[in-house]
């Protein structure tokens, strides 16, 4: 997903205090998702290392799910037998960095994995997920005299002064970095952290399939969690390919990158958070079919759940089965300040997300 256009003061995580009380007063639906969300949320993953929030997602799993993981590192479950087959896929990696070298003074250089403003994470805390461990550091602030000028890129110390005291701590080219992240409820029921793209989808899958009735399925229904989404939908292209023309509609379960914050323009995107899931009607890499938007709107209209409409930017992985004759009907669920390190949501819009999936699978 890209990066919409974020509010100038967006508060840091690290200050927000943890209302994770108020869960208990909370109904039995804002609580699952509350506790399945908080988990994947509190995993890293960045693209192309998501097998920490693969091994939660099979940990959260119902007792007769059976999960298999493909080559490409994507984790399957399919449930019931026949035609139509329909698929679902969230994914399971978020944005972050790469190592690309370490130079002599200790400080790490870096490559980014994920379409974001890099500038977000200057003079905050970093975390070097190396071989041995989390190692860790802070992303290097620019100078003062680069202030009206492009700024370098981004490095990160961790209070080396050497390339071999670096590698001494056990930090490689090729290990990952992200900010630490920590899962924070707001007032009600909104709470704040990063990566909520797309645990919040891969949440909503979970929940769906706890509570799916299996005895009602028609079809075949699979749920796949792939990886490497935000480096260029990778892990969905693998599952693409070995399911080719089989399935008849795809439900990418991904970000709708909402237009309601403080300082956006109220003219596109404007899917408001707690008003409940969005149909992705349009984004810049799929077009759903006005009928297919009109049938998602009547199953949630059957089934008393709230289901919004919208267009956004950005792609998702429904995009390429779509090569195949596969139909992308994608979901979303609307965010605020999305890739950043104080992305908002509302539990509420996960446990209608995590409905709207249920009806589908069982009634469409």
């Amino acid at each position: 997903m890209k990066a919409t256009t974020l509010a100038l003061a967006l508060l840091p995580v690290s200050v927000v205090p943890s209302l994770r009380g108020l869960a208990a007063q909370d109904p039995p639906a804002i609580r699952d998702a509350q506790q399945v969300l908080s988990r994947l949320v509190e995993t890293y993953g960045v693209s192309g290392t998501e097998g920490p929030v693969r091994d939660q997602v099979k940990a959260l799993l119902p007792t007769w799910a059976k999960a298999e993981t493909d080559t490409a590192g994507n984790l399957w479950v399919r449930v019931g037998q026949g035609n139509p087959v329909v698929v679902f896929v969230a994914h399971l990696d978020e944005i972050g960095f790469r190592v690309t070298g370490i130079r002599d003074d200790g400080s790490l250089e870096l490559e980014t994995r994920g379409g974001f403003y890099p500038s977000l994470f200057e003079a905050q805390p970093a975390l070097v997920h190396a071989d041995k461990g989390d190692v860790p550091g802070i992303f290097i602030p620019r100078d003062s005299a680069f202030t009206r000028h492009t700024p370098p890129s981004l490095r990160v110390d961790v209070g080396t002064t050497s390339k071999e005291a670096t590698m001494a701590r056990g930090v490689s080219p090729g290990n990952t970095i992200t900010m630490p992240k920590q899962y924070v409820r707001l007032a009600g029921t909104r709470a704040t952290g990063r990566s909520f793209d797309d645990r919040v989808g891969s949440a909503a899958q979970l929940l769906a399939l706890r509570r799916l009735n299996r005895a009602v399925l028609k079809h075949q229904v699979i749920f796949i969690w792939s990886v490497r989404e935000e480096i260029g939908l990778d892990g969905a292209a693998v599952a693409a390919r070995a399911l080719g023309t089989t399935p008849r509609r795809v439900h990418a379960i991904d970000t709708f990158v909402s237009a309601d914050s403080p300082l956006e323009l109220p003219n596109f995107g404007v899917a408001p958070i707690g008003r409940g899931a969005v149909a992705r009607a349009l984004d810049n890499s799929s077009v759903t079919p006005r009928a297919h938007v009109d049938s998602l709107v009547r199953v949630a209209r059957a089934r008393g759940v709230a289901l919004q409409v919208g267009t956004t930017n950005g792609g998702n992985d429904g995009s390429v089965f779509t090569p195949y004759g596969v139909v992308d009907v994608p979901i979303g669920w609307p965010l605020r300040y999305s890739h950043s390190p104080a992305e908002v949501i509302d539990l509420k819009d996960v446990v209608s997300l995590a409905d709207m999936i249920r009806a589908v699978a069982e009634t469409w």
